[in-house]
């Protein structure tokens, strides 16, 4: 056996850069790859679409077409009667190239089949589709989102962000939070304590992360700060990555009511003065109860000089507990998607296409 090599100064530093050079432009090469094939599907489907419609071509042809391009590219996958007919779906509900070049072809094809079958209109599409690119969305990650209707609950929280937050900051901040957040993994009983709330969250946390968004870290619960003396517990303390800030959440089983609004400001200023580090941004409050008047929740806002948010939540009724799909299945397993299995739902792709994701 060879003597090992004594490792020369900054190697360590060397191979790392490399490596994070490979990473990169392997990301590029797939990133390319499927801008290509969505640009080839697109492109196939505008053909389809625009010979049936000018030359009067009927349904049957597309079965046609699908049995002599497999024969011509057998090694090719993606060319079934079922994947050119999403092809000419996908071409008529986005005329414009220029859309599909800028948005559309920079995610895959599962995602793009999502956002046809469960969406409506373009403006939701182009929504949910630039989330996608944003945030790195698994396909089922997507679809969990699309039927929990983020679209609408997004930055839709009672905030006073606007008068105690700097205005390129608030927009910002808004955004972060929902309302309502929907905790369908939970099973809480009308009576729960705001301890058996939190305790039911953390025992989900994978799920609850989820729904908070991307940019959430989870510092603690019950997290213990010292002022004069005493001690106080935090229910939730989170560190958002993209905001620079620690956002305090407080729990509430019950209806909102304004006094909890001085409770979570004293926990701000307290995390202010005993967490923050001078390169934080000064933190933000989002109280969680079960229902709010939104014109109390504003009245009371407005009277605090702390950013705060007040947003509802919603769990999910005991009786359909059992029909939750797994964490598993919505956040993913390897690289973040499951192939769809043939003839689930009314479009979706099956195994033997699973490659084009």
């Amino acid at each position: 056996m060879a003597p090992s090599l004594p490792t020369p100064a900054g190697y360590g530093e060397l191979l790392d850069s490399l490596k994070a050079r490979i990473r990169e432009a392997r990301l590029r090469a797939v990133l390319s790859v499927n801008r290509e094939l969505l640009m080839l599907y697109w492109g196939l489907g505008k053909d389809i679409l625009v010979r049936q419609s000018q030359e009067g071509w009927g349904t049957k042809v597309v079965g046609r077409l699908a049995t002599d391009l497999t024969r011509a590219f057998p090694e090719m996958k993606g060319l079934s009667a079922r994947n050119l007919k999403y092809m000419r779906t996908m071409a008529q509900a986005w005329p414009d190239e220029a859309i599909v070049q800028a948005v559309l072809a920079q995610i895959p094809w599962y995602h793009n089949l999502a956002l046809l079958e469960k969406l409506g209109t373009a403006e939701e599409r182009l929504w949910y589709a630039r989330k996608v690119r944003e945030n790195g969305w698994s396909r089922n990650v997507l679809v969990h989102h699309i039927e929990t209707k983020l679209i609408d609950r997004q930055g839709a929280a009672a905030t006073n962000f606007e008068y105690t937050l700097p205005a390129i900051e608030s927009d910002l901040a808004r955004e972060t939070l929902k309302d309502p957040y929907i905790f369908e993994f939970l099973d809480l009983a009308e009576d729960a304590k705001e301890r058996d709330l939190e305790r039911a969250l953390l025992e989900n946390l994978r799920r609850f992360m989820l729904e908070l968004g991307q940019g959430f870290a989870f510092v603690g619960s019950q997290y213990r700060i010292e002022v004069g003396g005493e001690d106080f517990f935090v229910d939730l303390l989170f560190y958002h990555l993209k905001l620079r800030r620690y956002v305090v959440m407080e729990l509430k089983t019950g209806a909102f009511k304004p006094a909890d609004v001085g409770q979570l400001g004293f926990y701000l200023t307290a995390v202010d003065k005993l967490l923050r580090h001078e390169d934080d941004k000064p933190s933000i409050g989002l109280l969680l109860c079960r229902e709010k008047n939104r014109l109390v929740a504003e009245y009371a806002l407005q009277d605090s000089s702390k950013p705060l948010g007040i947003a509802e939540y919603r769990v999910l009724p005991p009786e359909l507990k059992d029909a939750l799909p797994s964490v598993e299945t919505i956040v993913g397993v390897g690289h973040g998607t499951f192939p769809l299995p043939e003839g689930e739902g009314t479009g979706h792709v099956g195994q033997e296409e699973a490659s084009e994701d």
